[in-house]
């Protein structure tokens, strides 16, 4: 059974709402008895990057040890829905898996907002450690009444500033138009240095920058390299300022059920791929900047340890800001973590 879903008429609907149509249909990723399982898994970013390698893996082992009783169809680039709409199609279950990032997750709960404060992250392995804790995993379980259950966590990679001229200060990035992700603490940071935010999607970016609607944007290595941003920025600052990091979640309906004995495998190779895509994440983005700088076509800077601090100073302010919206728990975890 397939209910396709009309995703320009929905969108316009909360998901809240909605929830009573989305457990009717929640199992249609599952085929009838004598035919495999579906799971479509759509995605944004470009098979190279950090997530498309993942999913990509994903799909390999499930082929692998499955047997042709599960078929993973990866849909990368934004092929198949946006990250937005994904959110919709997996709580009506038109599709059965997502790897969104966690900026995309205001929507339903503030708590993820912990991972957009910007420097509160100073490296990927602080990040693990959060996620690891008590309040790190019990965000994975935070949405599962609005039709999303996570099941890891999967890494991008550390953000930097790119723009049309060098911003070793943050009173180089005032007027200026940041592109950001659908992300109210994003647009607060941006606001706190004088910049002017503009959302956009992210397949739209590359041509925002070359047209000038905006100036500059947000990004780890492997996406600006990926998606050729470094063709249209003239400075990349190397400011390791934020985290790009996705929420690989399922439907609940349709993941418990799933005969139990499918459903285990499928959690043991998605702990197997969460740890090979983390550790593979540091390396894909390395391989970004240096095929950025060989280009010669952005200007790579290196900013200072008495820089960086100037922007830590500019910053930081808006972890106050949405203390009360995120929980002062997971920020005091995150600053935890940093040990």
């Amino acid at each position: 059974m397939r209910i396709s879903i009309d995703m320009k008429a929905f969108k316009k609907i909360s998901v809240a709402g909605l929830l009573a149509l989305a457990m009717l249909v929640a199992g249609c990723g599952k085929s009838d008895d004598d035919g495999p399982i579906l799971i479509k898994f759509p995605h944004v970013t470009a098979p190279g990057t950090p997530k498309g390698q993942a999913a990509q893996r994903f799909k390999d082992l499930v082929d692998e040890r499955l047997d042709g009783r599960v078929v993973v169809e990866v849909y990368p680039s934004g092929q198949l829905m946006s990250d937005d709409d994904s959110l919709d199609a997996l709580a009506f279950g038109e599709v059965q898996m997502i790897a969104i990032s966690l900026s995309k997750l205001d929507r339903l709960t503030h708590k993820f907002q912990v991972f957009d404060l910007p420097f509160l992250f100073p490296d990927l392995s602080t990040v693990e450690r959060f996620q690891a804790s008590q309040e790190g995993m019990s965000l994975l379980d935070s949405m599962s009444d609005k039709g999303l259950r996570g099941l890891t966590f999967w890494h991008n990679g550390m953000k930097q500033f790119g723009g049309p001229i060098p911003m070793r200060s943050p009173d180089a990035a005032v007027g200026l138009k940041f592109r950001v992700m659908e992300s109210d603490v994003l647009q607060a940071q941006v606001l706190q240095i004088g910049g002017n935010p503009q959302k956009i999607a992210f397949g739209e970016v590359y041509q925002a920058l070359q047209t000038g609607a905006v100036d500059a944007q947000e990004n780890t290595w492997s996406n600006i390299y990926s998606s050729k941003f470094f063709e249209v920025q003239d400075y990349l600052m190397e400011t390791n300022h934020g985290y790009i990091g996705y929420l690989v979640a399922v439907n609940p309906e349709f993941w418990d059920g799933l005969p139990e004995e499918i459903r285990a495998e499928l959690d043991t190779i998605v702990n197997e791929v969460g740890v090979w895509a983390n550790e593979q994440a540091s390396v894909i983005n390395e391989d970004g900047k240096q095929k950025i700088i060989a280009s010669g076509q952005s200007e790579v800077l290196a900013l200072s340890a008495e820089e960086l601090a100037v922007w830590q100073d500019a910053m930081t302010p808006v972890w106050d800001q949405f203390e009360g919206n995120i929980g002062a728990e997971f920020i005091e975890a995150a600053l935890a973590a940093r040990q």
